[in-house]
């Protein structure tokens, strides 16, 4: 796939289901990168699970006493439902499979690929940074709720500070050390461990505000936390 230039998007599922389906949302972003597909870009966006795979796992932990990997694959499951919304949303320039291992990229003469999760012990960011390896992508944007990412949680520190820029020993120091189903982390540790190996690029803004994204992608200043 080397004769293709992509970008990987990480599409965080609290944007897509953040308590249900925001349409409106889905709306604007796929409107928006058909019209970048339009300028000659290419990408591969991996969908998270949001609020269904939470929903799911909690109802789970009611019923029985899940594990790790059983939490996992329910989780996985969303994400692939996610994955196919937004397939089907694109229309006929989007690849007719979403995308079950990262690692295995086909060929396609499609400007988007859609895919989900992956496989147990890593979350869909995960599955990203393994994209952007297949294809040979250099960047990954990380579409969450937030703006920028602190260097604590600014809910429980009111001095937490804002990070602009970072390397990535400096980022992952401020991670968990592991992942668990249904963390809430800036960015799944495993993928920023892999990310660094690889010499990745992420970047992490606000996906609800589509034109800070097009401003990433038009080259002009945005807001948001850049890991290189």
């Amino acid at each position: 796939m080397n004769e293709k230039e992509y970008i990987v998007i990480s599409l965080g599922g609290s944007l897509i289901v953040p308590d249900e389906i925001d349409v409106d949302f889905l709306k604007s972003f796929t409107e928006n990168i058909k019209n970048y597909t339009n300028k000659g870009f290419n990408f591969v966006i991996i969908t998270g699970g949001g609020s269904t795979a939470r929903t799911y796992i909690d109802a789970l932990k009611k019923i029985t006493n899940p594990n790790n990997i059983d939490l996992d694959w329910i989780g996985i499951a969303t994400t692939r439902v996610n994955a196919e919304l937004l397939r089907v949303s694109f229309g006929d320039i989007a690849h007719s499979f979403i995308v079950m291992d990262p690692d295995s990229i086909l060929k396609t003469d499609k400007s988007i690929i859609i895919g989900g999760g992956w496989k147990p012990g890593n979350s869909s960011d995960l599955a990203a940074v393994h994209a952007a390896c297949s294809v040979g992508a250099k960047k990954v944007i990380n579409l969450s709720n937030i703006d920028y990412v602190y260097n604590k949680d600014p809910k429980k520190f009111p001095d937490a500070e804002i990070i602009k820029k970072s390397t990535w020993p400096d980022f992952r120091a401020i991670l968990p050390k592991e992942w668990n189903p249904g963390l809430n982390s800036p960015f799944d540790p495993i993928a920023a461990q892999k990310a660094e190996s690889l010499g990745l690029e992420v970047v992490i803004m606000n996906g609800k505000n589509i034109e800070n994204l097009n401003n990433y992608l038009n080259g002009e200043d945005f807001m948001g936390t850049v890991i290189r």
